[in-house]
């Protein structure tokens, strides 16, 4: 069964700074998973929607940029829907890294 994932890490930038952040670091982990994944992205206003596949695992979901706050939700598929807490995990993480 799958598993919706939501995690919510602080902003102290403007949503354009955020933006820009969460961008750019899509794009650095994109040319990183080059060959191994492939990773669509949309941004609509505040709202950017992704798609992620790897090894026949398809990840989606949504990341919303606040005034005060990012909230980034996943659909894990059931297969990884057991690693939920460590992906909450690391997603929180990178995040916090990227809007530092």
């Amino acid at each position: 069964m799958a598993e919706t994932v939501t995690v919510t890490v602080p902003n102290r930038h403007t949503k354009d700074e955020a933006r820009r952040r969460i961008d750019d670091g899509f794009a650095k982990a994109m040319d990183t998973l080059a060959g191994k994944a492939e990773v669509k992205t949309a941004w609509t206003d505040d709202v950017m929607t992704f798609q992620a596949g790897a090894m026949g695992q398809n990840v989606s979901g949504t990341l919303t940029v606040f005034d005060d706050e990012v909230v980034i939700r996943v659909s894990l598929p059931w297969i990884l829907a057991k690693l939920a807490g460590p992906i909450s995990k690391k997603l929180e993480q990178n995040t916090q890294l990227l809007l530092k």
